[in-house]
């Protein structure tokens, strides 16, 4: 069963464990993503401000141990940062290229040079991954992508999202990953539902 054109929107940080591990998980269920007619759109917010944790604050305890546990159970390798990242300047980039072939080679990058690569998400990593992608990058980032990340997080915020990844199946914020059967059942019985509303 299809519903071609489904869009569900994803909200992330780049600065969150999970949240790459649901990019590698997501990534794994292309096919399945295809047969179901879906498109994810993935959309940066800021948790540092949502959630008030303090940028370039050690990530340990509950936060780290469930973070990792989660890698481990869903097969993904991942190299956990000691610190809570700025993520911000990466986010803004993305906004820039939002709508272009760039924005998901961007995210792909970014995760790679965090998660696996080791690396930081200063201005220098930035630019550096920037170039990786022949992208011409001015930083500080455009007060224009800064103004729509506190926009975009502000409007997960009034949708009832309170961390990251958040799948938004139409007003319901379904908060973090599971593994790739039970994300597809999920999503099934969400473009089911969509269909029978839009009398499909």
């Amino acid at each position: 069963m299809t519903h071609p054109g489904l869009v569900i929107p994803v909200y992330y940080d780049f600065a969150s464990t999970i949240c790459y591990v649901a990019h590698r998980v997501m990534a794994r269920m292309d096919a399945d993503l295809e047969d179901l007619g879906i498109h994810l759109e993935w959309k940066p917010l800021d948790l540092a401000r949502l959630t008030g944790w303090q940028r370039g604050a050690t990530v340990d305890g509950p936060r780290r141990t469930n973070a990792l546990r989660v890698a481990q159970d869903l097969g993904v390798p991942v190299h956990m940062p000691p610190v809570w990242l700025d993520s911000c300047c990466a986010h803004a980039v993305a906004l820039t290229l939002a709508g272009t072939p760039k924005e998901p080679a961007w995210r792909e990058r970014v995760w790679t040079a965090v998660f696996e690569e080791r690396r930081d998400l200063d201005d220098d990593t930035v630019r550096q991954l920037g170039r990786d992608l022949e992208l011409e990058l001015s930083l500080p980032t455009p007060a224009e992508a800064l103004l729509r990340l506190d926009q975009l997080t502000h409007e997960a915020h009034e949708a009832g999202v309170t961390g990251a990844p958040t799948f938004m199946l139409d007003a319901w914020p379904c908060g973090g990953i599971q593994e790739e059967r039970t994300m597809h059942a999920l999503l099934e019985r969400f473009v089911r539902k969509q269909t029978r509303a839009s009398g499909g």
